[in-house]
């Protein structure tokens, strides 16, 4: 059986990249790189963190890793879901859009942001727990 596919959250990816106590346990639920998909906002977003937070070259590293994983461009399908998991579920603009991408490819999201609990092929890993 293949291995199944996972969005991360940008906010997984920064406990991630922080190597926080939650980030290690994230660790073990990190996708390789085959089964990673970065929804292109998802660039966006670990761009904009790692820029303010630790500079560009460390920036342009994690961006040249997200490279290697399935980069997943916002399309037509996928706006159109993420307008409808906006208005469902009362999410964010940037969430909606990565989990419509999950949504779209089938595969599950990884996340640490409370606003997802509940939702369907989501794997939630609380900053409280």
């Amino acid at each position: 059986m293949a291995a199944s596919m996972r969005v991360v959250d940008p906010s997984a990816w920064i406990e991630w990249l922080t190597d926080s106590a939650l980030g290690k346990r994230l660790g073990k639920q990190f996708p390789d790189k085959p089964q990673c998909i970065v929804p292109t906002i998802v660039q966006l977003e670990l761009s904009k963190w790692l820029m303010r937070e630790v500079g560009e070259e460390q920036a342009d590293q994690v961006v040249a890793y997200t490279l290697k994983c399935a980069v997943v461009p916002m399309d037509t399908a996928i706006a159109l879901l993420a307008a409808n998991l906006h208005r469902e579920h009362k999410l964010a603009t940037a969430d909606a859009i990565v989990y419509a991408t999950a949504l779209h490819q089938k595969a599950d999201l990884l996340t640490c942001d409370a606003h997802f609990q509940g939702l369907p092929d989501v794997v939630l890993l609380s900053k409280t727990a």
